[in-house]
């Protein structure tokens, strides 16, 4: 049975759906705001490793637990929606399966306390 990682295609693969989720928050007046000031390249990284590890690839993310990164942001769920619209429309671009897409989301959404901190 093959990972949700391996079915996506691997890391390329998260770094082209990355890739294209930031390319949409950039320009997305409702969240780019949370990311002025960061390392955007920096930030890639954690997000590419973070998503192997929960999509079942490489257990290579170092960073912070997600309630700590996102403390003190006041992200609300219509933050975390827009994030996985983005994340969805993004894995689109690439082609990637419904199936595999809703996966993606499910696995995404169960961290959605965890990064809304509440």
């Amino acid at each position: 049975m093959s990972t949700l990682y391996d079915k996506l295609g691997g890391q390329l693969a998260l770094e082209q759906i990355v890739d294209e989720l930031h390319k949409r928050i950039a320009t997305d007046s409702t969240l780019n705001h949370f990311f002025a000031g960061t390392d955007m390249a920096k930030q890639r990284n954690h997000l590419v490793a973070f998503l192997s590890q929960i999509f079942e690839g490489p257990k290579q993310y170092a960073g912070r637990p997600m309630d700590k990164t996102h403390a003190g942001m006041n992200l609300q769920q219509q933050h975390f929606d827009a994030i996985a619209k983005h994340l969805s429309e993004a894995m689109a671009v690439r082609g990637e399966s419904s199936e595999d897409t809703s996966a993606a989301l499910d696995r995404v959404s169960k961290l959605k306390g965890a990064i809304l901190n509440k």
